[in-house]
């Protein structure tokens, strides 16, 4: 802020403040104590207005909350480029320099215990109460608003509680999702393999690679729809449709684990449209510390 901008909000905040004062001990000072109901000469419709002091805790609440402003302009960043004298802060207060110096009281109060936990492996972690009580909050804080309270996921998120995973479910592949994050891609085919290659390969990954049943009225050709199977789906897939974690491809012959559906419509608009799906990487924002726990909390839910 330049110089002018600066004594402009002073004097603009100064002003106002001194005014205010002003208007109401003027006000105060214009009234008579003795009256109780001095009537003005304004009346409209059988209502008269009545010029009567203020309440005294009124008047002092008033005065009171120009108390506070003024101590709070002292205190804190508001005049201008003053920057306040808050103590602690030699340089000036900011929302930013106060977030840190919490963060940095939390990190000396708790970075032993996160260390302690960080030296034992993710499998040992997972069986002492008290972290999986500090990886619970973890997440509740961070993981919930995507996989739900329960970790059981929702439509495009997948269920943390069940046995499907598919980037891999051990200890250290659960840790690296949550540093890294994962970008989970599936190709829109419609355009490729027209809409009776759509009806026919979902009809067939539905009905015989995970033995759901057919609905009534189904005229799906399921041997060519195997046939789209091996050629534009075996590569991500495999041939026994089981997935491949090194792709984070879905096992198709799993209903348990498809995110995004098991209706044949469903998956049809899978197939047509394509999915992606974006976990973000936690790393910079919790730090590995945290994720060594939160990872051990995710893990024990099905371990």
């Amino acid at each position: 802020m330049t110089s002018f901008w600066s004594w402009y909000v002073i004097l603009l905040t100064t002003m106002t403040i001194i005014g205010l004062v002003w208007l109401v001990l003027s006000t105060a000072k214009g009234q008579r104590a003795d009256i109780a109901e001095e009537a003005m000469e304004n009346s409209w419709d059988g209502i008269r207005e009545y010029d009567n002091p203020l309440p005294r805790w009124w008047f002092l609440l008033y005065m009171g909350t120009i108390v506070f402003a003024v101590g709070y302009l002292i205190l804190y960043p508001g005049m201008g480029n003053y920057k306040g004298i808050l103590p602690g802060y030699e340089d000036g207060w900011t929302s930013a320099k106060q977030w840190e110096r919490e963060v940095a009281k939390a990190d000396e109060k708790y970075g032993p215990i996160f260390a302690k936990y960080k030296a034992m492996s993710i499998a040992d972690v997972a069986k002492d109460p008290a972290a999986i009580d500090i990886g619970s909050r973890l997440f509740a804080n961070h993981c919930a608003i995507c996989h739900g309270s329960d970790a059981k996921g929702s439509p495009g998120f997948p269920n943390l509680a069940d046995k499907d995973w598919r980037w891999g479910g051990d200890a250290e592949t659960i840790q690296k999702s949550i540093l890294h994050g994962r970008t989970g891609v599936m190709p829109a085919w419609g355009a490729i393999i027209g809409e009776d290659g759509v009806k026919d390969v979902s009809a067939y990954v539905r009905h015989e690679m995970a033995g759901l049943k057919a609905p009534e009225g189904t005229s799906a050709d399921l041997e060519n729809g195997k046939k789209v199977y091996a050629t534009t789906c075996l590569a991500c897939h495999g041939p026994e449709g089981k997935g491949m974690a090194m792709l984070g491809s879905p096992d198709l012959t799993s209903p348990a684990g498809w995110i995004w559906g098991t209706s044949l419509s469903q998956i049809e608009n899978t197939v047509r449209n394509g999915r992606t799906g974006v976990m973000p990487a936690q790393a910079e924002f919790l730090g590995e510390e945290k994720v060594h726990i939160l990872a051990a909390y995710v893990y024990g839910l099905t371990n």
